[in-house]
């Protein structure tokens, strides 16, 4: 089965924290020493990176379809080898609708945007080259990164939540689509994770106490990167997934080849 062993040039975008930070130092240490390419916002961060032998591209996510289009004509033309992309880009903001009059909508869209929008955005620019690869019999991977609120939704962060259940319903929809091409789709499914994702939330000390480290995270999600799982979820997320999730593929597929008689 292809897994993260088989990729040769791995982009992560939202590299610079967190669990996208942690991603790519993992994916580099692999003994298949694939080229890692790892964007974000922040150049202080992204000189550490470099540092480290990483490649770095300074580059926003949380942006417009021509900006986006932009960034993968250029990254491509750089490194026309990529065949992996990891989306760790998101922010997470709390919004009350017993208070609709403190809800900030602009925030509302942008986090939208960056959390599902975008990565919708980059793979339809993206899919072309990876089936240009597979016609040389290269796999190619897409792995982004969902939540357990994706299944059961933190209600203080509704958008949030809405866009990972988005994402993890679009991955169910990729995979089937995708089933007979050189493209996989790995969907990491995080629970609650050290990170600074709840930075931007403002809620870290609130949640410190009860997420997982990011080493003993790490160590999971690359043992299901290395089988090549389809959905490698972690802690409370697999047992959400094992409950919830676990079986929709087949009914997925079921669906589809049934929408084929139509």
């Amino acid at each position: 089965m292809p897994n993260i062993t088989d990729s040769k040039c791995v982009l992560v975008i939202g590299a610079t924290g967190g669990i996208g930070r942690a991603l790519a130092a993992s994916i580099q240490a692999l003994p298949s020493k694939p080229t890692v390419i790892v964007s974000g916002r922040r150049k202080d961060r992204l000189e550490e990176l470099a540092k480290t032998g990483l490649k770095t591209i300074q580059f926003d996510a949380n942006a417009d379809a021509d900006s986006l289009k932009e960034f993968v004509d250029e990254l491509l033309e750089q490194y026309p080898q990529l065949d992996t992309v990891v989306f760790s880009a998101a922010v997470q903001h709390e919004y009350d609708f017993t208070k609709p009059e403190t809800l900030d909508l602009k925030k509302f869209y942008s986090e939208l945007n960056l959390n599902y929008i975008t990565f919708v955005t980059l793979i339809t620019y993206l899919l072309p080259h990876f089936f240009k690869l597979g016609e040389k019999g290269q796999p190619c991977f897409l792995l982004p990164i969902t939540s357990n609120l994706g299944i059961a939704p933190g209600a203080w962060t509704p958008c949030y939540s809405a866009t990972k259940a988005a994402l993890h319903s679009l991955t169910l929809s990729l995979n089937e689509q995708l089933r007979d091409t050189n493209v996989s789709i790995m969907e990491i499914m995080p629970p609650l994770v050290e990170s600074e994702l709840h930075d931007t939330a403002g809620n870290t000390e609130k949640v410190a106490q009860y997420w997982m480290p990011l080493d003993k995270f790490m160590s999971d999600v690359m043992d299901g990167l290395k089988r090549g799982d389809k959905v490698v979820a972690v802690g409370m997320a697999a047992e959400q997934y094992e409950r919830f999730e676990k079986g929709k593929e087949e009914i997925v597929h079921a669906v589809m080849e049934g929408w084929k008689t139509w």
